[in-house]
Order: C-alpha cells, then sequence, then structure tokens
C-alpha cells in the first residue's frame, strides 16, 4: 500500500510545482462527464433529426476539454509535452467522438 502513497504524494506534488489545485483538476474532469454524456445525446439526437447542431458540438468540445482548460489558464511552468499531450487527447477525442456519432446515427437511419 506504500506504492498508493508515493502516487498521492506525487500527483498533489504535481499541482504545487505548477500552480494548480489537483483536487479541482479531478473534479473538473470528473464532474464534466455527465455533461459530456448529454450533450453528445443532444448532439447525436440532433444529427439523427436534421436539427442544428452547432450548440450541441460547441458544449461537448468544451465539456471534453474542460479539465485541460482549467489546467492552461491556471497553469504555470508547465512543460511543452503536456500541451502535447492535451492536444493528442483531444485530437483523439474528437476522432473517437465522431466515430461514435456516425455509429450512433446510422444505427437510425
Amino acid at each position: 500500500m506504500e506504492w498508493w502513497y508515493n502516487v498521492k504524494d506525487w500527483f498533489l506534488g504535481l499541482g504545487e510545482k505548477y500552480h494548480v489545485n489537483p483536487l479541482i483538476f479531478g473534479a473538473i474532469y470528473v464532474g464534466a462527464i455527465p455533461f459530456f454524456l448529454l450533450s453528445s445525446g443532444w448532439l447525436i439526437r440532433n444529427l439523427r433529426r436534421k436539427k442544428p447542431v452547432v450548440l450541441p458540438v460547441l458544449l461537448t468540445g468544451f465539456f471534453f476539454l474542460s479539465a485541460y482548460l482549467y489546467l492552461i489558464i491556471v497553469g504555470q511552468n508547465i512543460p511543452p509535452w503536456v500541451y502535447l499531450l492535451i492536444a493528442a487527447l483531444a485530437g483523439y477525442g474528437v476522432y473517437a467522438t465522431l466515430q461514435k456519432i456516425r455509429q450512433q446515427t446510422k444505427k437510425e437511419v
């Protein structure tokens, strides 16, 4: 169980090093999940009904990136590789979300 304390200390230490509160980051990350799922469902429903999708797309993207936006806005001395990781996660998230939306809309048609 000592490994858990080491991981916890490392994780909390990152907050001090980069001037972010890891608990706030985690709360945003976990708290955004239901809103992401709801906005994704709204997006799929609007696509199926051929209604405007701009607002659901924007909300889905915002909720997907919200924790990382917190890190970018509040964080200091963030190493460049973190920005690359965020960009890669965002890119993969867009790709995976588009695949799921296509899959869900094909089921209806």
